[in-house]
C-alpha cells in the first residue's frame, strides 16, 4: 500500500506550493485525488511523480497543453519516442523563435538607449521615438494609473498577440532610426 498525503506533504515532496498543486488539478494536468472521509485531498507518490514531472516541464518552458501532452504520452505504455521527441522539437523551435524575438527587442532597445543623452535636458530621443516624434499637442495630460490584470502575469505576458504587436513596433523603430521615418532622424 502507498502512502498518501495531505496536500501539502504532496506539494512539498514535488517542490511546488499547495496552490499549485490545486491549480494542476483544476487545469486537469493532475488527477482529482482521493478524498478522505472528511473531503481532504490525499495524494500517492503516484501523484508526486505527475507534480514533479509537471514542474520541470515548466521549468523548461513547455507550456500547459504540451505538459498535458507530453502527460498523455507518458501514461501511453503504446507510446513511441518519436512522438515525444516531436513535442519536445516543436518546443524548442518555439523557443527560437522567442529568443529571435528577444534579440531583435534588445537591439532596438539598446539602440534607442544609446541615443538618449540621458542629461537634464527634458528632450528624450527614446520618449520621441516611442511617440513617433508626435507633435507636443498630442502629449498625455496623465499619468497612467495602472489597475490589476485579470489573469496571472505569467498568462498576460505569454500572449502571442504581445510579442507580435511588439515586434511590428520594433520594425517600425527600425525603419524610423534609417531615417525613414518623420523628422529623419534619432534625436
Amino acid at each position: 500500500m502507498s502512502t498518501l498525503m495531505n496536500i501539502g506533504q504532496a506539494a512539498a515532496a514535488a517542490g511546488v506550493s499547495p496552490k499549485m498543486v490545486r491549480h494542476y488539478e483544476a487545469i486537469g494536468l493532475l488527477a482529482e485525488p482521493q478524498r478522505n472521509p472528511s473531503g481532504y485531498r490525499l495524494y500517492t507518490e503516484r501523484d508526486v511523480s505527475v507534480l514533479r514531472f509537471i514542474a520541470r516541464s515548466r521549468h523548461l518552458g513547455f507550456s500547459t497543453a504540451q505538459i498535458g501532452e507530453l502527460i498523455g504520452l507518458w501514461s501511453d505504455s503504446h507510446r513511441s519516442s518519436r512522438e515525444v521527441k516531436a513535442v519536445a522539437e516543436r518546443h524548442l523551435a518555439d523557443l527560437a523563435d522567442k529568443r529571435r524575438e528577444i534579440e531583435q527587442m534588445m537591439a532596438g532597445l539598446g539602440e534607442l538607449v544609446a541615443a538618449c543623452h540621458g542629461d537634464d535636458d527634458p528632450h528624450c530621443a527614446i520618449l520621441d521615438t516611442l511617440s513617433q516624434q508626435a507633435l507636443e499637442r498630442h502629449q498625455p495630460t496623465h499619468r497612467p494609473t495602472l489597475k490589476k490584470a485579470s489573469a496571472p502575469p505569467s498568462e498576460v505576458s505569454a500572449a502571442p498577440s504581445s510579442h507580435i504587436d511588439l515586434m511590428a513596433w520594433m520594425r517600425g523603430v527600425r525603419v524610423h532610426r534609417d531615417g525613414a521615418g518623420p523628422g529623419g532622424s534619432t534625436g
